[in-house]
């Protein structure tokens, strides 16, 4: 599969409510380049795919609006809006903030997210200049060994 064919599958997936398999994601994933983490900084809009994983919805939940890379030692991990619509750093929820490091995951080096007070890393990998895919992994992600894929957009 080319990189192009992925963005194609991928953007269906997302144009028919995100419904997929942690499998299929996984492919994809395989079929896009890697970005540096510099590429990453700015404001960001997350959303979810719909692929059974145990993790999904709690994002959500929680008003997840996405994340914002201020620089690459200052992470908003997640950014929530509240009540009032209003955007918040949930600090609690993430456990403090993130840094960006290239992270070696499935034999290639990409831009990671690293959380200050978890043992999660967010990978990401290339959809277009404005989109990356996501992928969360590290100790209490895994569901029966599968990740938790998600998308930002530039905000």
């Amino acid at each position: 599969m080319t990189a192009d064919e992925a963005r194609a599958r991928i953007a269906e997936i997302r144009e028919a409510g995100g419904r997929t398999t942690v499998e299929e994601l996984d492919g994809l994933w395989a079929a896009l380049p890697t970005v540096a983490p510099e590429e990453l900084l700015g404001d960001w809009r997350g959303s979810e795919f719909v692929s059974g994983h145990s993790f999904e919805g709690n994002l959500e939940k929680a008003g997840w609006y996405g994340k914002t890379f201020t620089s690459l030692t200052d992470v908003t991990p997640l950014v929530c809006r509240d009540a009032d619509g209003g955007l918040y750093a949930n600090e609690e929820l993430a456990g403090g903030g993130a840094s960006l490091w290239t992270v070696e995951f499935r034999g290639e080096a990409t831009a990671t997210m690293v959380y200050d007070g978890r043992p999660v890393l967010d990978h990401f990998k290339r959809l277009d200049e404005r989109a990356v895919l996501g992928v969360m992994n590290g100790k209490g992600v895994l569901d029966g060994g599968k990740h938790y894929y998600f998308v930002l957009e530039r905000a």
